[in-house]
């Protein structure tokens, strides 16, 4: 039940805000087009880590994320109900659901700091970036419980994310430079990446 409430108050504040960064985005690109460059150097630097950090599954409440969050809000130790303020001897706290829904909202931003750019790299055309954007947050919010149970089991998903990142990276460069390489390269090269990654982690589970 908390979670339905915290990923649909997510999903509308991850909106909101990707709509504003790409709104922004698309006129910065069309003044400045040496942004490209930086966009660019986003994906690759990600496409990087990526490729070196491990899983980490320390606890969530030594995240930055979170610490950042907790000092700025005042939070119980205890939920109360479906409630996101609570008062607690008098004095009117935020409960962990408010925090969780924070928590959402800044990690959204950091993800979309690479799932932006990387959009603006396959298309410029802001209707296509904020409709992609829009889908994949509804899919995964419909998604949600598969994909959290099934991430562990799909070991080669993230390097083949990490791939993704960089090809689209170099792509910017080379488009900034006049080496165009067609929509339909860059779409069939992360749909094979992706699956790729997919299907070797699947195989790897049923050895």
């Amino acid at each position: 039940m908390y979670q339905n409430r915290v990923l649909s108050y997510g999903i509308a504040g991850a909106v909101v805000f990707r709509l504003t960064l790409i709104l922004l985005g698309t006129a910065t690109l069309q003044r400045f087009e040496a942004v490209n460059l930086f966009l660019a150097a986003i994906l690759l630097y990600s496409s990087f880590k990526l490729f070196s950090s491990e899983e980490d599954d320390t606890d969530l409440s030594n995240n930055f994320i979170v610490k950042t969050c907790q000092r700025f809000i005042p939070v119980t130790s205890n939920y109360d109900a479906n409630r996101f303020f609570t008062f607690q001897d008098g004095v009117r706290k935020a409960t962990p659901l408010l925090l969780t829904v924070a928590v959402i909202e800044l990690s959204d931003i950091a993800f979309a700091v690479d799932s932006i750019p990387a959009v603006f790299g396959v298309t410029r055309d802001p209707f296509i970036v904020f409709s992609s954007n829009l889908f994949a947050i509804v899919g995964l919010r419909s998604l949600y419980t598969l994909i959290s149970a099934g991430m562990s089991d799909l070991e080669y998903l993230q390097p083949s994310i990490a791939v993704v990142l960089g090809f689209i990276g170099c792509k910017m460069i080379l488009d900034f430079f006049g080496f165009h390489v067609s929509t339909e390269v860059s779409l069939g090269f992360v749909a094979t990446s992706l699956s790729a990654g997919v299907l070797l982690s699947l195989m790897k589970k049923s050895d």
